[in-house]
């Protein structure tokens, strides 16, 4: 099962001790295969849904056998990032989603 994982933080100074323990987290995911991929870039959208101070801090693709599985890699994930909170999404593929709905 693939699940997305959404960081949401308030906009802050990360030091380079943080960048270099975030930096090792996603490289062993990445290497362990249940990270597909992140998403870097900070993006801050004053809208009618969503104030400046609450900050999409990045994302990761994750390849989890299970939703409690999936909920453990963020735990992992915020242990490291400190403040802020991830919405977790699961993600259907194309031709699967009937199957996968008729589990849920």
């Amino acid at each position: 099962m693939k699940f997305l994982s959404i960081f949401k933080t308030v906009e802050q100074h990360v030091s380079q001790e943080e960048m270099a323990k975030m930096g090792k987290l996603v490289e062993e995911g990445l290497k362990a295969g249940y990270m597909l991929g992140t998403g870097e870039k900070v993006v801050v959208t004053d809208g009618p849904f969503i104030e400046s101070k609450e900050v999409v801090g990045g994302f990761a693709l994750l390849q989890a056998n299970s939703k409690a599985e999936a909920i453990e890699l963020t735990k992992q994930f915020l242990a490291v990032a400190g403040d802020g909170e991830c919405e977790l999404r699961q993600l259907y593929e194309a031709g699967t989603g009937a199957e996968h709905a008729a589990k849920a």
